[in-house]
């Protein structure tokens, strides 16, 4: 038996210990940061197995290390634990809203299967280096104040689990990363590889006026919803301005909207992101955004507190790595049911800040049914899900660390990421966090507004 077709043979040996995963972690919906259950469980899993763990400690997560024994480069195999909120969805936390309607609960089946399989006896023969299996917190940007407040309580730095492990040093020495996300998938492809996707700006967005009647004294108050509202609508007044290939996407929802139907609203609420293809357009539409958001408060007589935070960075999946999944996934199922594509996805994840210091890929699997992050999303074929990415991701490290990891030399050799360093690319994020009351009402009767951090 080709050692290839032994490391398949190592995650159908785990099969089992792959499906249960799946099944636990998808009967425990955890949002990001709260993953506590999750985590504890796979924890576990990952010492029963032989694993030593460096734990985040105050947030979920931790990495293991697989030394080969022999000098090389390092490759990072990562999954996520958190889940989405869709209460509408039937197997939804009845408590929370809490649901894997977007499928970590597969990721997390995956890495235990990759973690398995690499425990087998004679799995690292024939490789150098070493391998990081990674569980990470919080990739599903959602319930931004919560996360807002953990960031001032100083438990976390990021609103994003790979940024903040990254600020943590979870990702040192590492020099390739990768992992693969299940999907719903036309019919007959079993995984996909794209070029990459969108990055974002996380915004909450504080409107304050003040408080009156609102039948016997309406005038009397600044009603800080129509000064919302009034705000969305001027951005959305903006949305023909955005150029197709920015690929630009805002999606405000309201998270408090007022207190008593007979009061003025005195303070609302918004979240939101501003999406876009490359950092440029990302900060050109929020600059604009802002300005919009800003305008209308100042039209009511209103504030806004503009905060926004370090979202994600665009993901670019390195080409060679493209290959080498392409590749290794071909051992797995026929190259037709491998979909290899240059499409560009309007979603985001913080993959995308591990590909701006490292080359790094973000592929796709089958074995999803539905609407992703819609209340009909289901893992229903585990096979597709969970175990075949499991043999894809233990191909592409065994590919990548092979003989004196040459493939990966060559990956790192010829890799562009944005930024130098990881403290490079830190900096630069920090340099997106805004915060500013925006409206000025000066005694002279004139207003000021400002939407960006000053020069």
């Amino acid at each position: 038996m080709d050692h290839i077709a032994a490391i398949k043979s190592f995650v159908d040996k785990n099969r089992e210990l792959i499906l249960k995963t799946e099944r636990y972690v998808w009967e425990h919906p955890e949002t990001g940061y709260r993953e506590w259950t999750t985590n504890a469980y796979m924890k576990q899993t990952f010492q029963d197995l032989g694993y030593t763990l460096i734990e985040a400690g105050n947030i979920p997560g931790f990495y293991a290390d697989i030394d080969t024994g022999r000098p090389g480069p390092m490759v990072c195999i990562l999954g996520e634990l958190d889940s989405l909120l869709c209460s509408t969805h039937p197997e939804a936390n009845c408590e929370t809203g809490a649901v894997h309607a977007c499928g970590h609960n597969a990721q997390c089946a995956t890495l235990v299967g990759v973690a398995a399989a690499l425990k087998e006896p004679g799995a690292l023969d024939g490789m150098c280096g070493k391998i990081r299996l990674m569980a990470v917190p919080a990739e599903e940007l959602l319930e931004i104040g919560y996360r807002e407040e953990l960031r001032k309580k100083g438990i976390i730095r990021y609103l994003g689990g790979k940024v903040e492990f990254i600020s943590r040093g979870f990702f040192k020495d590492v020099d390739i990363s990768m992992m693969i996300h299940t999907s719903v998938m036309e019919e007959g492809k079993r995984f996909g590889i794209s070029k990459g996707s969108n990055g974002c700006i996380v915004k909450n967005i504080d409107y304050t006026g003040t408080a009156a009647h609102a039948g016997g004294a309406p005038h009397k108050g600044v009603n800080a919803l129509y000064a919302a509202t009034a705000g969305i609508q001027a951005v959305n007044a903006l949305r023909e301005t955005f150029q197709d290939k920015d690929h630009i996407r805002f999606h405000p929802i309201i998270t408090e909207g007022g207190q008593a139907v007979n009061a003025i609203p005195h303070l609302v609420k918004i979240e939101s992101y501003v999406r876009g293809a490359s950092i440029d357009a990302i900060k050109g539409a929020n600059e604009r955004v802002n300005r919009a958001l800003a305008a209308s408060a100042a039209a009511f007589g209103a504030n806004v507190h503009l905060g926004d935070r370090p979202g994600y960075f665009p993901l670019n999946n390195d080409e060679n790595l493209r290959q080498i999944a392409r590749e290794m996934m071909e051992q797995i199922v026929p190259a037709e049911q491998v979909n290899f594509n240059d499409n560009w996805g309007t979603g985001c994840t913080d993959m995308g800040d591990v590909s701006a210091i490292m080359p790094a890929i973000h592929p796709y699997a089958a074995g999803a049914e539905g609407t992703g992050h819609g209340n009909n999303y289901y893992v229903r074929d585990p096979e597709l899900a969970c175990v075949n990415p499991a043999k894809a991701l233990c191909l592409m490290a065994y590919k990548l660390l092979e003989g004196d990891g040459a493939a990966a030399k060559k990956v790192i050799a010829e890799a562009k990421p944005v930024f130098k360093s990881q403290q490079e690319f830190l900096d630069f994020i920090d340099q997106l966090t805004l915060d500013v009351d925006a409206v000025t009402y000066c005694e002279d009767g004139t207003v000021s507004i400002q939407y960006k951090n000053k020069d």
